[in-house]
């Protein structure tokens, strides 16, 4: 067949006849989404309890770390400086040793130049320990005290009946703290017999 135009029609689809013997197809029912399902509120009670203990541990795991790493700051700032100062200390004991090394004899009866020099290496001294001191690094000095091993280093025992054993009746070299940790310990000499402690 042809239309008036000349064009050809193509045929028309002939719908299929319904049969006597088939029942009619019927679709469910449209669900709306927020329509509850049967159980599904014992089901959102779960996934609502889950979900708050994930946030709730989150949360805590959150804390935890916030804690640790304000201590780990704070460790930073206390000892940040630790291996720097166990360098300068030996700076500290080379001005100890240079004071050590002129008697107090000879600086009584000194000349005037020399005089100057030590009170210049006594400044030193004096202002490097304030330094230490303000960042934290204090010195030990055990003399008369007894003997602590976590603070002390024996180096070697000495008779002396006036004190009780155990000890630090001379100081070899200064110990020193650096936040209440130890930094160096003090190396000491220590007695031996003597009377009891009370």
């Amino acid at each position: 067949m042809t239309d008036s135009s000349g064009h050809r029609k193509p045929p028309e689809a002939s719908a299929p006849e319904p049969q006597k013997d088939q029942e009619p197809v019927v679709s469910k029912p449209y669900v709306m989404p927020d329509d509850p399902e049967p159980g599904s509120v014992e089901v959102l009670a779960k996934e609502v309890a889950e979900a708050k203990d994930r946030v709730l541990r989150t949360l805590a795991e959150m804390e935890n770390l916030r804690k640790r790493t304000a201590k780990e700051v704070a460790d930073a700032r206390s000892y940040g400086i630790t291996a720097f100062a166990r360098d300068v200390l030996d700076i500290a004991d080379n001005l100890q040793r240079a004071l050590d090394a002129v008697p107090a004899d000879a600086r009584a009866g000194a000349d005037p130049g020399l005089k100057a020099l030590m009170e210049g290496v006594e400044l030193t001294e004096r202002s490097l320990h304030k330094t230490l001191e303000k960042n934290g690094v204090q010195k030990i000095d055990p003399q008369g005290e007894k003997f602590d091993p976590n603070f002390h280093q024996a180096m070697y025992e000495m008779p002396d009946p006036s004190v009780p054993p155990g000890t630090v009746v001379q100081v070899v070299q200064s110990g020193y703290t650096i936040g209440g940790r130890v930094l160096r310990p003090a190396l000491v000499a220590v007695s031996k017999g003597g009377a009891k402690a009370e």
